[in-house]
């Protein structure tokens, strides 16, 4: 199998060499037979200054194709740099969606010269699409749809769909809806060309579709698309007309979104919706600063717990010997525990009503890794810490200390860090906010009141 990163860092030197010598005929060659989304990266990661001379280069269709693959700030750059009819071009080539997509991501000025040189048509759907709250399904939805009668032949569809076709962003699925748009039912291609020219619509239509609404979410959405293998996904109004349709390749885009938003929010960054690399050394500091100041404040209770328990401390030092382990153990068990439930929420797997069979799973769990891990310290600590590192200190009472609050903190950090989540939702926070970060903190501080409650009434210091 070819490696595609060699592949196109082999083309991105040759695409430079070319620039170089002024040889454009062969470089719009080399560009004709690629991919639109690896023309996008050669285009990004070449010369700046070289991108709108290299993207005049494309054919209208597959400029179109590659404008969508760009990443916003290049978006910008180019439609500032067009004319106005170079603009209007690339925007009767977008399907509708990806051109709404485009604008969410421009600034004001941008948004009125995109919405300026409109086609009517685009600009009253763009504005209509514009109008829907920013993560529901009506934002993503694109209205250039197939749609049939139920009295058509089959021989009216086909002509139908050589009419007008070529429009639309799909056509292997196709929708019936009756005078007034309302969904009745839905069809494939394929259901089309294994029938006679003279069966009716209504006869091969399925009337079991699984649809959505407007307003709900994108993300619900998505997942739906997932779950039933779905193509596309009708959206209805509030009064069930037929407003458009979601495709798996737009779902696609909303699953990675959230699931990078997740991963940021349970590393404890403020999501970022830019690459990596053309995020600025300020905006990721501005990312991450907050949830470090606050878990760098919030530690300040695991330093009033200790400044309590000095004097246990000092009446038995080698208790401090094993803080960092018993607060890593806990905040390991706990997100493990924390991870596993973000996703099932995520996944509609659990909600709120299921949390005590969470909590009775995660506690039996915690139970059994807490035998294990207590007896298997247990024996590491008078073999090695005793025996083979000759400290006397490390007493049968200790081991029994340490041990017992390593059982006791995995089977609390279990609990907690099922449960949080859960409740997180419940109160209507992002289940992801409560992953290892803050779990971790609460963690260190309950495991060190375990572990102090249990030293003095087993130490008697």
């Amino acid at each position: 199998m070819v490696d595609r990163d060699e592949q196109l860092a082999g083309l991105l030197e040759q695409v430079e060499a070319l620039v170089k010598s002024k040889s454009y005929a062969a470089l719009r060659d080399l560009f004709l037979p690629l991919e639109p989304a690896d023309i996008a990266i050669l285009l990004e990661e070449s010369d700046t200054a070289y991108m709108p001379l290299m993207y005049r280069l494309l054919p209208k269709e597959l400029a179109a194709e590659v404008f969508v693959e760009l990443e916003s700030d290049s978006q910008e750059m180019l439609i500032n740099g067009f004319s106005n009819t170079e603009l209007k071009e690339v925007l009767d080539e977008l399907y509708l969606d990806d051109a709404a997509g485009i604008i969410e991501e421009m600034p004001a000025s941008v948004v009125i010269r995109i919405l300026d040189r409109a086609a009517p048509e685009m600009r009253r759907s763009l504005n209509e699409i514009l109008q829907y709250p920013e993560d529901s399904a009506g934002s993503m939805m694109t209205m250039e749809f197939l749609s049939l009668k139920k009295d058509m032949t089959v021989a009216d569809a086909f002509k139908r769909i050589r009419r007008i076709g070529g429009d639309m962003e799909t056509i292997n699925i196709l929708y019936v809806t009756d005078p007034q748009r309302k969904l009745l039912g839905a069809l494939s291609v394929r259901d089309l060309l294994l029938a006679d020219e003279d069966d009716l619509i209504g006869d091969l239509m399925d009337p079991n579709v699984v649809y959505a609404s407007t307003m709900e979410d994108k993300e619900d959405v998505a997942q739906a698309l997932s779950k039933y293998d779905l193509l596309a996904l009708p959206i209805v109004d509030l009064e069930s007309r037929l407003v458009g349709i979601i495709t798996f390749d737009d779902a696609m885009d909303v699953i990675e979104e959230a699931t990078t938003e997740d991963f940021e929010k349970m590393a404890a960054m403020l999501p970022s919706d830019r690459p990596y690399l053309r995020t600025g050394i300020f905006d990721t500091w501005k990312a991450r600063l907050p949830w470090l100041m606050i878990l760098m404040l919030s530690a300040t209770f695991t330093g009033m717990i200790l400044t309590v328990n000095e004097e246990a401390l000092a009446a038995c030092l080698v208790l401090n010997a094993y803080i960092p382990m018993l607060s890593g153990t806990g905040g390991n068990s706990g997100s493990q525990a924390s991870v596993a439930v973000i996703r099932a929420l995520s996944l509609d797997e659990v909600d709120f009503s299921d949390i005590l069979q969470v909590l009775w799973k995660e506690l039996r769990v915690s139970v059994l890794c807490g035998v294990c891990l207590a007896a298997a310290n247990f024996v590491k600590m008078l073999l090695i810490d005793r025996w083979l590192m000759q400290n006397p200190e490390v007493t049968l009472p200790v081991c029994l200390v340490v041990c017992l609050t390593i059982f006791f903190v995995v089977v609390f950090a279990k609990c907690v860090g099922c449960s949080l989540p859960i409740l997180a939702q419940k109160i209507g926070l992002d289940p992801a906010v409560m992953a290892s970060p803050l779990i971790t903190t609460i963690v260190d501080a309950s495991s060190l009141i375990i572990y102090f409650l249990l030293a003095t009434a087993l130490l008697g210091i």
